[in-house]
Parts: C-alpha cells; structure tokens; sequence
C-alpha cells in the first residue's frame, strides 16, 4: 500500500471513518478468496453475468419475432430470474443491489411471457414492488420504448428521435460523430424502429397492463431521466413536443434515404461473428431493425446478427 494511500485512510480513521486494519484486513480476505477460487494451472474462470435485464430482454427479442417455441430454454431463463429475484420483490441491476423499475419490469414481463402464473408468490411480490414505486411509467426511456414496441404504451411516452438524424451534416450541434459508439450502435437501428413503430408478434397475447398505476393512455407527463436537471429537462422536453408535432409531415423521400443510411451504417459495422458492437442492446436492436424491414430470416445480414446473439 502506498505511503500517499495509507496517510489518507488514517486521515479517515481518524475522523471516524474506516479504520486502516480493518480496510487491510479485508483486502487480505479478499485475496484469499480469489486466491482459493484458482484453478490447478494458474487461471479462474467465472460465470459470465449480466443483470436480469438481458436474459428477459433476450425472451422479449423471441417473443417479438415470433420465433418458434424454445420451452427448455425459456424453463432455464425462468429458473435463473426467480434466483436473482431481490428481497424486495424486484430486480436490481447487480447482486444484492436495491430495486431498479427497468430491470424489474422487464424480468416481470419475460416471466410471465414464459408462462409463469401472475397469481405465483414471486409474481405477486414482484407487481407489488413495481406498483409501490410508481408502476411501469417510471422506467426508463429503453424500457418504455420495448413497451412501446409491444403496444404497452403509447409512443409518446417515448422522447421522440427521428431517423432524419442520421442526414445531418457534422457541423450539427447533435451529429452521431459526437456520442460514444456504443450509443452510436443502440441508436441507430432503434431510429429505424422509431420511424416504422412496429406491433410485436406476441403471439401468447401477453400483456402487463397489471403494472401501471395509471392506465398509459391517460398518463401525461412521462418521467424525465433523473440525470437532467430543471432547465435541461425543459429544453429537451420543449424539442420533444415541437418534434412530435412536425414529424409526421417529415418528406416520405427524405425517409427513405435516412432509413437507407441507418441501415447502411449498421451493415458495414457486422463482421458476421460478434454481433453490432459486440454489446446485447445494439446486437438486439440490429436483429430487430432487419426484421421490421422485411428481411428473410435467411439473409446472410439477419442471420449473421441473430446469430451473433445466441
């Protein structure tokens, strides 16, 4: 430990904080454990683990497509989901963690898609944590527009983003060079998705309307990310509703070549084995974008990102 570093915690112990023994203390117990946990040669190996969110997400993309019945996968999913369930009836986003709105409806849905009874204990604990924090209008953006996509909410409970975007010029205050790429490859199919607003196949009919508090039709202020402060919340929530307005009458050619271009640019970034940036969210958006466009399910682009997935 460096000097710098343990002046620092005495500091803090001396203050009240962590004392520097007991910081040390775990650190060696936690050396320990990694240590035990080392294969013969030299190496660990770990389950690969995300949130509940990809493995229900994963079930809401089948569901979607209407791909055909997987009963033993969808048993083991089901069997994994029920584990991570938290103690208070939802879904956090690591383990151990607190409630997370997002991750818990969406567990919700897939569980209940996969067939389990809206009546069973954990379905039960799960509706009543999501309708005592504010019900399924409180997720986030991503989520509302999976709900969206399933007729579970109306669009415009989703900030609107055309695909237009994709035509701006450089100069532009927002132009797609200026955000990460991995909002870049979740973005871009989902503008296509945006512009075309498919229904999900669903072709179990299920439907999670138990979840909300007000009926989504009826809810008027959809929530703000709790990132944005006051004036920036108004100034994007005032482009949303002038968006909203001129959308419809956006030029049908103008369209057209947008969608072209989302579309190019989501082709030229599969190299047929990883999937659009190597990330779920873009490789699942990928896969749905080919597919609301009308793509084979044997075309080599579809086919390479759908497979990708699994």
């Amino acid at each position: 430990m460096s000097l710098a570093l343990s002046e620092r915690l005495t500091e803090r112990s001396a203050g009240g904080g962590a004392r520097l023994d007991d910081i040390e203390k775990r650190i060696e117990a936690a050396t320990r454990a990694l240590l035990d946990e080392r294969r013969a040669d030299g190496h660990w190996c770990f389950e690969l683990e995300a949130d509940a969110t990809i493995p229900a997400e994963y079930v809401l993309l089948r569901h979607f497509r209407g791909e055909p019945d997987d009963l033993a996968l969808e048993a083991k999913i089901a069997r994994y989901l029920r584990r991570v369930q938290g103690g208070h009836g939802g879904w956090p986003l690591f383990h151990d963690g607190d409630f997370n709105m997002s991750a818990s409806v969406k567990a919700y849905f897939a569980l209940k898609m996969i067939g389990d009874s809206t009546d069973a204990p954990h379905m039960r604990r799960a509706r009543d944590a999501i309708l005592a924090h504010g019900g399924a209008a409180k997720s986030n953006v991503f989520t509302r527009l999976l709900l969206a996509l399933y007729g579970e909410v109306p669009w415009r409970a989703v900030p609107t983003m055309p695909v237009e975007i994709m035509l701006l010029p450089r100069w532009f205050p927002f132009h797609l060079s200026k955000i990460s790429y991995w909002a870049r490859t979740v973005i871009v199919p989902l503008l296509v998705l945006q512009a075309l607003k498919p229904r999900a196949k669903n072709t179990r009919g299920v439907r999670i309307g138990e979840l909300f508090t007000t009926p989504p039709d009826k809810v008027r202020d959809w929530p703000k990310g709790a990132h944005q402060t006051r004036p920036w919340a108004q100034i994007f929530g005032g482009i949303d509703i002038v968006l909203k307005r001129v959308e419809p009458f956006f030029p049908t050619r103008a369209r057209k070549r947008a969608i072209e271009s989302a579309v190019a640019f989501v082709d030229e970034r599969l190299n047929g084995r990883d999937g659009l940036g190597a990330i779920y969210p873009a490789m699942a958006n990928a896969v749905l974008m080919y597919d609301v466009l009308g793509y084979s399910p044997d075309e080599p682009r579809l086919k390479a990102a759908r497979a990708a997935i699994d």
